[in-house]
């Protein structure tokens, strides 16, 4: 089995490990809550989809991400099980 260009981009680290200005490519959606998962499906983000980090909030509040060219906001807590590669 050949690796997808996600897995080709570097290691593997989670979400809310990237630094503003950062990209990096969704690798694994498994340890994401059903309707979070259901969530970002609906804004078309899976496994493969590449992502840019443009925010972060004081205390623990929401992340700021861009991907297809839309932006959106995803809790902390959510990010930290998202796992991504080439950050």
């Amino acid at each position: 089995m050949r690796p997808t260009n996600c897995e080709m981009l570097g290691q593997n680290t989670s979400l809310c490990e990237l630094k503003p200005g950062q990209r990096a490519c969704i690798c694994d959606l498994s340890k994401v809550h059903a309707s979070v998962c259901h969530r970002l499906r609906d804004l078309g983000i899976t496994e493969g989809t590449h992502v840019e980090l443009k925010r972060t909030s004081l205390f623990g509040g929401p992340l700021t991400l861009e991907a297809n060219g839309q932006l959106f906001g995803i809790r902390q807590n959510e990010a930290r099980s998202i796992g991504v590669n080439g950050a």
